[in-house]
């Protein structure tokens, strides 16, 4: 499986696995079935308990398409609206643990959302077979909506541990030391430990000791070198952060 390197905003590179061809092909499936259904249930409503028949028996042509489409709108901006609302996902997307980011880092906007639903008339043109081809031949298997928002579809499903989180396991007897940590949020203490666990990956003692300064900064605290170590103080405000926020639990 394919990965991609997402520069966030804090210049940090965070490796996801692209979603396959075959994943994003079974959510639209997924997506599909449940706009199929809506289609019958609305239709089934409006035939038989509003006798819409009845009602489009008097209408000229122009005026039956227009009521339609009006019963069909949800039909149509499906993705754009649930992708927006769901934070890039839909209900197929969900079911296959799969999700629009943006390359850049940054959370995805409506906008993006909408180019992406802009294209899709493209995209599904001749039975899918445009996007399809876009998604084979494109470096991480971009339809062209994906390539004009600069959005990209990654899988959550991920084999990771806990050591790829910001969970720690911690004794039940913890006794935290830095209640400044509640001053972070899930976004930062990711990036700290992922950066720490790199550092210490290739014992890159400048990377840990700047990461540590600047934590210390973030939270005004001071540490005594003496009695702490920079690698010690970073453990324990990893731990500490699960403490306060029950990260753990």
């Amino acid at each position: 499986m394919s990965q991609i390197a997402i520069n966030t905003s804090q210049n940090v590179n965070i490796n996801f696995n692209i979603a396959s061809v075959g994943e994003r092909m079974l959510a639209f499936i997924i997506d599909l079935l449940i706009k199929v259904a809506y289609a019958v249930i609305i239709f089934y409503i409006f035939f038989n308990f509003f006798d819409l028949g009845y009602l489009l028996n008097g209408l000229d042509q122009w005026s039956q398409m227009a009521i339609y489409i009006a019963i069909t709108f949800p039909i149509y901006i499906y993705p754009v609206v649930l992708e927006s609302l769901m934070e890039g996902q839909t209900p197929g997307k969900k079911v296959m643990k799969i999700r629009v980011v943006k390359i850049d880092g940054y959370q995805a906007s409506f906008g993006d959302y909408m180019i992406r639903w802009v294209f899709r008339l493209i995209d599904t043109s001749f039975a899918g077979v445009i996007g399809l081809v876009s998604m084979i031949v494109s470096k991480n298997n971009q339809r062209l909506g994906d390539i004009a928002s600069g959005t990209a579809v990654i899988s959550l499903k991920n084999s990771i541990n806990i050591s790829h989180t910001i969970l720690e396991n911690i004794h039940e007897d913890y006794i935290p030391s830095f209640p400044q940590v509640i001053a972070l949020s899930d976004n930062d203490m990711r990036i700290i430990k992922d950066n720490y666990t790199k550092a210490l990956r290739v014992d890159d003692r400048q990377i840990i000791n700047r990461l540590s300064d600047k934590i210390k900064n973030i939270l005004k605290v001071e540490v005594d070198p003496t009695k702490m170590t920079e690698r010690q103080f970073i453990n324990i405000v990893i731990k500490d952060y699960n403490y306060y926020t029950g990260k753990d639990n």
